[in-house]
């Protein structure tokens, strides 16, 4: 299965959905983009994603179209438009999830809880649809 996380600038919610699916389901290729990625994963991201033990500080920001030669079984994507143009997909999926960039780290916690409560649930998801 191969999984991409699309947002904005690609520096705090889809890096930490990227690293959260990561840690939890390593059967999964998993990338994380943006459609006007920035400079560098923000620094409160890579703080909040050191407390439950992943180090992102080695990734960096990167542009949808970097994706364009891979075909994704599910693109979730947070405050992007439509991405057709841009990657080949199966299924596409827009996640509520808030861009936590001008909060402090209480706020980059609660948005990085709620992907994790969202990725707990696909993952819950998957394994019983590989038991059937």
């Amino acid at each position: 299965m191969r999984v991409l996380f699309v947002c904005v600038k690609n520096t705090s919610r889809s890096q930490m959905a990227e690293a959260l699916m990561r840690m939890s389901m390593s059967e999964v290729e998993v990338h994380s983009a943006g459609i006007h990625p920035g400079e560098k994963v923000n620094p409160v991201a890579v703080a909040a994603m050191r407390e439950v033990g992943y180090d992102l500080s080695k990734h960096e920001a990167q542009h949808v179209s970097a994706f364009h030669h891979l075909k994704f079984d599910v693109v979730y994507k947070m405050d992007a438009p439509d991405l057709s143009d841009y990657v080949k997909t199966k299924w596409m999926e827009n996640w509520d999830i808030p861009d936590p960039a001008e909060g402090g780290i209480a706020e980059f916690r609660r948005v990085r809880d709620m992907l994790a409560e969202r990725i707990a649930a696909l993952r819950h998801e998957l394994q019983s649809q590989l038991a059937a």
